[in-house]
């Protein structure tokens, strides 16, 4: 009678048992150790970040006080970050009340802006990188703001009430916040030889027709925003393309007391 441990020993037929245990240990056997596959999940996360900021959207933080009180971006206080995606705008375009964050269309929007990039070619060089993954802020002057107008439409201020007016119907804003009453016959803006000169305690302005593919813009905070009002000597007439457009603004996302959804309201629907 021959046991199996004889024939095993004897180098005969190998019990499907054992085959069954080597295969597991060749698997054992060829597993990478983990400084081989943190470079692999490094890389496939850096593609899926880039991905992300390419086509769904990316942080941005908001650099001054124009859209308070929605937007916090106050001297002294901390800066709301916020979420800006661009699926929206891929299958349509931006609507009145969307907030929305743009690069700046002409030269007169980048007065008092200064690149974040350093000086120094190298680090320059790093910055963009990490910038193509969302970690640093684009090379570029983004700014924030409320979508008044689109194109077609014609916007103007004020009514006897001080509001603004988008094809001779005044608009809903509770959004809006103004420092100071109205004063009829009192402009925000007057073109000079210098260029624009603002009164923020002026509202009035218009009318505009806004050129088909652009917006008007404002920032909620009136007599503290730079917006369409302030660059109508420009070659849009103070509008901003679409084409410019690089989001719309959807969730603040820092800090953790203000963190919650940025709303769209639409105030030509009164």
């Amino acid at each position: 009678m021959v046991r199996e441990s004889d024939d095993v020993r004897a180098g005969g037929f190998t019990p499907r048992r054992s085959r069954v245990d080597s295969s597991r240990g060749n698997k054992r056997r060829k597993q990478r150790p983990l400084w081989q596959e943190l470079p692999i999940l490094i890389v496939i996360a850096a593609v899926i970040a880039a991905l992300v900021v390419t086509f769904v959207g990316r942080p941005y933080q908001i650099p001054s006080g124009s859209m308070e009180p929605t937007l916090h971006g106050c001297t002294g206080c901390t800066e709301d970050r916020i979420y800006v995606e661009k699926l929206s705008y891929d299958f349509g375009d931006p609507k009145p009340g969307d907030v929305v964050v743009f690069k700046s269309p002409s030269s007169s929007w980048d007065e008092g802006y200064h690149s974040t990039r350093s000086s120094n070619g190298v680090v320059r060089g790093i910055q963009n990188f990490f910038s193509f993954f969302g970690l640093v802020p684009p090379d570029e002057n983004d700014l924030v703001k409320r979508v008044i107008a689109v194109g077609g439409q014609t916007v103007q201020c004020c009514d006897a009430q001080g509001r603004v007016l988008v094809d001779g119907k005044p608009l809903d804003e509770p959004y809006a916040h103004y420092m100071y009453p109205y004063q009829p016959g009192l402009p925000f803006a007057v073109k000079t030889a210098m260029g624009v000169s603002t009164n923020p305690t002026g509202r009035e302005f218009g009318p505009i027709k806004v050129p088909e593919g652009n917006l008007w813009v404002m920032g909620d905070n009136r007599n503290n925003s730079l917006d369409s009002r302030g660059h109508i000597d420009d070659q849009y007439t103070g509008t901003v393309p679409v084409t410019d457009v690089r989001g719309k603004a959807v969730f603040k996302i820092w800090p953790l007391n203000r963190i919650g959804p940025v709303r769209s309201q639409n105030p030509q629907t009164n």
